[in-house]
């Protein structure tokens, strides 16, 4: 009997050495050994169910609302949708989708194309004084806010469409959840 290093390789069936022919296994691609999970895949990994692959991201519709509570029991939805066209019943009007970089004066220039202006301002955060993107406009009549709305709404205006509509009133307004 000859012994294994007189054969070659030692395997059975006497194939020969390993460069000869590839064996069958030796096709496949090498399979390396699961990849070490961070502390947060782990703890990803214990709180998804089992059922469900882990994913690193979760998709998530472009327009999804969040339901809140609005402080009088009810529920309001809120999240990125499109502002509600409210009817021009006075001569304010909410302007939205402004540029940060907008001033009342530049409001009150183009407002002051279509008719008389009374009144602009644009609403800025407390702490930081930087604009918030929307604004008001209070025009002479209720007509010529009317107009204004036919004439600027959707219009582009410093890089961004304008968002023209009647502004509520105080009593239309819903009441802040405030907790």
């Amino acid at each position: 009997m000859r012994s294994q290093d007189s054969r070659g390789s030692g395997r059975r069936g006497g194939r020969g050495r390993r460069g000869d022919r590839p064996h069958r296994s030796d096709t496949r691609a090498p399979q390396q050994p699961p990849a070490k999970k961070s502390l947060w895949q782990k703890l990803v990994a214990f709180f998804t169910p089992a059922h469900k692959p882990l994913t690193t991201k979760t998709a998530r519709p472009q327009y999804q609302s969040a339901t809140v509570p609005n402080g009088s029991g009810n529920t309001s939805n809120r999240g990125a949708s499109k502002p509600e066209a409210v009817e021009v019943t006075s001569p304010k009007l909410y302007v939205g989708n402004l540029s940060y970089d907008a001033t009342e004066s530049d409001l009150s220039e183009l407002f002051n194309g279509v008719g008389q202006v009374t009144n602009t301002e644009i609403v800025s955060h407390k702490g930081t004084e930087k604009s918030k993107g929307f604004g008001f406009v209070t025009m002479t009549t209720t007509d010529e806010a009317k107009r204004a709305v036919l004439e600027l709404h959707d219009k582009d205006f410093m890089g961004r469409k304008m968002v023209v509509t009647g502004s509520k009133s105080s009593g239309e307004r819903e009441t802040d959840y405030r907790g």
